[in-house]
């Protein structure tokens, strides 16, 4: 590796005395930094362009760009245009909150591009560049993804910190609307699902009055609020609370990208259960894979049901590869659910459902159980790393 990299940086040495740029050799030294530096595209942001006789480096990551300077020839060092995001052209408008009830996020900037995930009405965003009508932000679990320009409020600091500090609630129904007046038969102004957080304004009879992100204003049913600051400090949620959330969606179908009560893939399933108990977690299953406490199921690569029915507890997570139906058993994690106890798991395949590993048990799912790798604990280490309580995220604080 260390003598193939070497050879590369001879190459670019070599061309730098030309007009043009020899992007074969460039590229494959951007691409080896991007493995070190970079290498989940999912949370860190690196992109190389090369125009003419330049070469242009975007990258939320300092590292990366500054380990692509030094590999730079002196000589060609004004051929090199980098730019560290958030982009200077945002003018300070680096914050954002989403301002529909589930924006969608996708993997490039155009509505046709693949959904990655969500955000919820209320969730606060990082901005970091702007093409076209769309804007490629970061949200709470360290996602990085498109989103439409319409369904965001973009904010400079100061408006940002003044909507934290804002007196808010949270939308606690399934689903439901906010309407222009204080009556159930009047315009609606925006539908709602759970886990959208508006500014309170006021109430009214049986209605409060609500503000959101962009301006609006409406009226929602006072029944299905509740208290912002006492949603955010809620303790930390027990296995029975997860369950609870997660038997809601039942029914839901499966949504690639999705994570509100309108669809939800596996992982966007998971995340879904625990951030309505109060509780950030990664945004995909191999991201998930990767944190909280490892548990022993597998026996001779394959599923030990014992093992399972043992160690496992109601509210872990549990991780499947498709990899395994191929042989391969160290493949790539594609699919999670959360482990319900005495061999019952909840998952969103074709729908959210309740599924067995047991053989004998009339909903036993043989394709999942057979792919099963892992398993993980996840409420015994809330405030580990990437495993964040509402309340201690920065982005969601409020300071009154």
């Amino acid at each position: 590796m260390k003598r193939c990299f070497f050879f590369l940086v001879c190459s670019i040495s070599s061309v730098a005395a030309f007009a043009q740029i020899d992007t074969v050799a460039y590229r494959a030294v951007a691409n080896s930094i991007q493995k070190k530096f970079a290498p989940d595209k999912r949370s860190v942001y690196f992109n190389v362009r090369f125009k003419a006789d330049s070469v242009f480096v975007e990258s939320t990551s300092e590292q990366a760009v500054e380990a692509l300077g030094k590999l730079f020839p002196a000589d060609a060092k004004e051929k090199l245009v980098v730019a560290i995001l958030p982009a200077k052209s945002l003018n300070g408008q680096i914050y954002g909150i989403t301002t529909i009830s589930v924006a969608n996020n996708r993997s490039q900037p155009f509505h046709g591009a693949e959904l990655m995930t969500q955000t919820l009405l209320g969730t606060p965003v990082q901005i970091l560049k702007k093409q076209g009508g769309f804007y490629l932000v970061k949200s709470p679990d360290g996602y990085l993804a498109w989103t439409d320009g319409g369904s965001i409020a973009l904010m400079n600091e100061k408006s940002f910190k003044e909507w934290q500090a804002a007196k808010k609630v949270v939308f606690i129904a399934d689903y439901g609307h906010a309407f222009a007046k204080a009556d159930a038969g009047a315009a609606r102004v925006s539908d709602l699902v759970s886990g959208n957080i508006l500014k309170m304004l006021s109430v009214e009879g049986s209605f409060t009055k609500l503000g959101f992100p962009d301006g609006r204003e409406a009226y929602v049913p006072t029944e299905q609020l509740t208290d912002y600051d006492a949603w955010i400090k809620r303790p930390i949620p027990n296995a029975d609370a997860i369950l609870k959330t997660a038997q809601t969606l039942i029914g839901v179908p499966y949504l690639w990208g999705g994570t509100s009560i309108k669809g939800v893939d596996c992982s966007g399933f998971t995340k879904t259960a625990y951030f309505l108990n109060g509780i950030i977690i990664p945004r995909d299953a191999s991201q998930q894979a990767l944190v909280g406490e490892k548990l022993d199921v597998i026996e001779n690569d394959s599923i030990s049901v014992d093992k399972c029915l043992k160690n496992l507890k109601a509210g872990d997570l549990l991780f499947f590869s498709a990899a395994k139906r191929r042989g391969i058993n160290n493949g790539r994690v594609s699919h999670t659910a959360i482990y319900m106890g005495n061999g019952e798991f909840i998952q969103s395949a074709g729908m959210v459902k309740i599924s067995s590993i047991l053989p004998a048990a009339a909903n036993y799912d043989e394709y999942q159980t057979k792919t099963l790798v892992g398993a993980r604990r996840i409420l015994t280490q809330i405030n580990q790393p990437e495993i964040t309580k509402v309340e201690k995220h920065d982005w969601y604080w409020t300071k009154k």
